[in-house]
């Protein structure tokens, strides 16, 4: 592997390591938003979802 190809594939690590962090944190927030908001369920279907979808793997 080349120098260039080194850095691209460290590059790329990383940015899916930071889009999994983001992922992570957004739907632990939709959830925290959701239990301290009840009257939002049924206003998106994807928040509501993404909070169902979080309380099952839990």
């Amino acid at each position: 592997m080349t120098t260039t190809n080194t850095s691209q594939a460290a590059e790329l690590d990383q940015r899916r390591a930071a889009r999994d962090a983001l992922k992570t944190r957004h739907s632990q927030s939709l959830t925290r938003l959701m239990d301290t908001r009840t009257d939002l369920r049924g206003v998106h279907a994807l928040a509501d979802f993404v909070d169902e979808s979080v309380r099952w793997t839990a």
